[in-house]
């Protein structure tokens, strides 16, 4: 069996627990239902925050769905000043390792609200390297 990569992001709404913990949840629930994931085979989740989101640590979240056996961890993402492309304000990221015979290119990864931007920025690159999904 091999681990796998899903990807995903989504804003929250300010700077706080409730924000932060509701926006993570709601990305979390996309995840599993876009790839029906079994809890017991996510080997790993890799959290980050944009630096202005510090009210609370997004894996509280997973924690709350039941998560209490995959090892979590939160960080920040790098400070790059705003605007750019590749950077969303008030943003939740998850990288998450599975446990699956699926190929990569089958997982499900979800950019959620304003980090859709996110996803635009990716499916350009894509295009201008013509790199097959």
């Amino acid at each position: 069996m091999a681990v796998r990569g899903i990807r995903g992001a989504i804003t929250a709404e300010a700077n706080t627990t409730e924000a932060i913990v509701e926006a993570t949840e709601t990305l979390l629930r996309e995840l599993l239902a876009l790839n029906e994931l079994d809890r017991d085979e996510i080997a790993f989740a890799y959290f980050t925050t944009t630096p202005d989101l510090n009210a609370e640590f997004p894996a509280l979240a997973a924690r709350r769905l039941g998560w209490v056996d995959v090892p979590l961890l939160c960080g920040h993402d790098m400070n790059v000043e705003l605007p750019n492309p590749r950077g969303v304000a008030q943003c939740v990221r998850v990288l998450l390792l599975y446990n699956t015979d699926k190929r990569q290119r089958e997982m499900r990864h979800a950019y959620l609200r304003g980090a859709s931007a996110i996803k635009s920025d990716l499916d350009a690159m894509r295009a201008s390297l013509e790199v097959p999904r």
